[in-house]
């Protein structure tokens, strides 16, 4: 899980860049969002961004709270029925807070 954090941490770095060069841009253009077609594109691509980084972010804090599961001694413990959460569950979504049955 250290890892996972790691490579989301990455991510959001990546992502925050990507989003501060999309805004810088459209700063520096004349595109008009509403007039101009690829002011529609620029506003598009901005949103987008914001979006995965969001995801990221919850991502990240998934993985914070499973870390935090796993100090306390409750990962792999469903938050909803207190049953063991599947080893094939965990091995798939490490950050699993319920087991498969609550999941549905």
């Amino acid at each position: 899980m250290l890892a996972e954090r790691a490579a989301v941490l990455s991510q959001i770095e990546a992502l925050t860049g990507e989003f501060e060069e999309v805004v810088a841009a459209s700063r520096a253009s004349n595109a008009d969002d509403e007039h101009d077609p690829e002011g529609a594109t620029i506003a598009f691509e901005r949103q987008q961004v914001a979006a995965l980084l969001d995801a990221a972010r919850r991502r990240l804090a998934d993985v914070d709270a499973a870390l935090a599961r796993r100090a306390s001694g409750d990962y792999g413990v469903c938050e909803s029925c207190g049953r063991p959460i599947a080893p094939e569950r965990l091995a798939a979504r490490p950050a699993a807070r319920t087991c498969i049955t609550c999941a549905r």
